[in-house]
């Protein structure tokens, strides 16, 4: 990928080296102080807490009978390992790259993500078998017991999601933790529906329906995580990021004749990377340009890690994405 392509140049070519925005260089990037926001600590505050509700709510619904309870209990279970797997993607994603692993491990995050999905997929596995056997053998939960345990889930998730919801915009592994947050509040508040019309209307089959219905949100929110991940370990060019607009960002650029083997995939859950040859017959005028191009293409497209080779002959190869 990028510039490693066994292409002839039939011209002369401009070399690149690491630049850091200093030096003749074409490959520039923005340091993240710290590998970015630290969220070890909303991580921990999540586990010890659901971690707790998670045997509080299943104890509470064996005792009384509740399929919904022990089904939340099930989600909660899954989100407490996810958020312990996502804790730990987020750590080792800022270790410093090395000779073996030259971007670090910065993807792990994108391995988390696809992890959790999969912890979701076996929730919703075993939810969808409980389910089914209390449709065939119905038994009477206890609606108050119901009420009040998915009332402390709801401020629990709600609380715990909070603490993710800021980075869940811009990093995958975050938003993870945050849909498994979110989705638990949903599903709490919908046990607390459940129990009260049960408490009023004595409809016991109220209990597996509830359990249906979270399944059907844990699904939802597990297709998308699974897609997005998928894409990100395929290197597809990341969402928000518009291939043709950066093609003509470049093309726009003063000299630029034609844009060659564009090249744009993520190089972890937050940070993107971009290689492209650029035509240029009269040559680079000078350092500033492959500056200038760098700063557009993370002011206008969020892309901090760009390497960029002019060329003032045809090359032979792909034009990349787009």
């Amino acid at each position: 990928m990028g510039l490693g392509h066994s292409h002839n140049h039939h011209g002369h070519s401009r070399g690149h080296s690491h630049g850091h925005h200093h030096g003749g260089g074409g490959h520039f990037h923005e340091h993240h102080a710290g590998g970015g926001p630290d969220y070890g600590r909303a991580f921990a505050i999540g586990i010890i807490l659901n971690g707790g509700f998670v045997i509080v709510e299943a104890v509470a619904g064996f005792l009384s009978g509740s399929m919904a309870l022990v089904a939340d209990a099930g989600h909660n279970l899954s989100d407490v390992l996810g958020l312990i797997i996502a804790w730990v993607a987020a750590t080792v994603a800022k270790r410093p790259a090395s000779t073996r692993y030259t971007y670090g491990m910065k993807s792990s995050g994108m391995l988390a993500a696809f992890a959790n999905g999969m912890l979701l997929l076996i929730a919703i596995g075993a939810i969808g078998y409980e389910t089914v056997h209390r449709v065939i053998s119905p038994a009477q939960p206890d609606a108050q017991v119901m009420i009040w345990v998915a009332g402390i889930g709801v401020a629990i998730n709600v609380f715990t999601a909070l603490l993710f919801m800021r980075g869940s915009k811009s990093d995958i592994n975050i938003r993870g933790a945050y849909i498994h947050m979110a989705a638990d509040a949903l599903v709490s508040v919908g046990v607390v529906i459940g129990g009260i019309a049960i408490l009023f209307s004595g409809a016991y089959w109220i209990d597996p329906l509830i359990s249906a219905l979270i399944l059907a949100v844990i699904a939802w929110g597990t297709w998308g995580l699974l897609r997005d991940s998928i894409k990100m370990g395929l290197l597809a060019v990341p969402e928000g990021i518009d291939c043709d607009a950066v093609r003509e960002t470049l093309s726009a650029m003063p000299g630029v004749q034609r844009v060659d083997d564009l090249h744009i995939w993520p190089m972890s859950s937050s940070e993107t990377a971009l290689t492209a040859h650029l035509l240029m017959p009269e040559g680079c005028p000078d350092d500033a340009f492959l500056h200038n191009a760098a700063q557009r293409l993370k002011d206008d497209h969020a892309i901090g890690h760009t390497t960029l080779q002019v060329v003032t002959g045809e090359v032979e190869g792909g034009t990349g994405c787009g």
